[in-house]
């Protein structure tokens, strides 16, 4: 069955305006400079702020 009648290219356009990516905000982390995301556990030293550290588990050292 087809439609009654075509929608338009705005219409089509605008109902998908939301639907578009967004980039990932990432800033340096004071410690080792490497990117992380803002409010998180940085992935490669485990620094969150000043009073907390998380240890990460390095197959390195074992």
């Amino acid at each position: 069955m087809l439609p009654v009648q075509k929608k338009s290219k705005m219409r089509k356009r605008t109902r998908r305006s939301h639907q578009a990516l967004t980039p990932v905000h990432l800033i340096a982390c004071p410690q080792c400079g490497q990117a992380k995301r803002p409010h998180a556990a940085c992935g490669s030293c485990g620094y969150v702020n000043a009073h907390t550290k998380l240890k990460l588990h390095d197959d390195e050292e074992s």
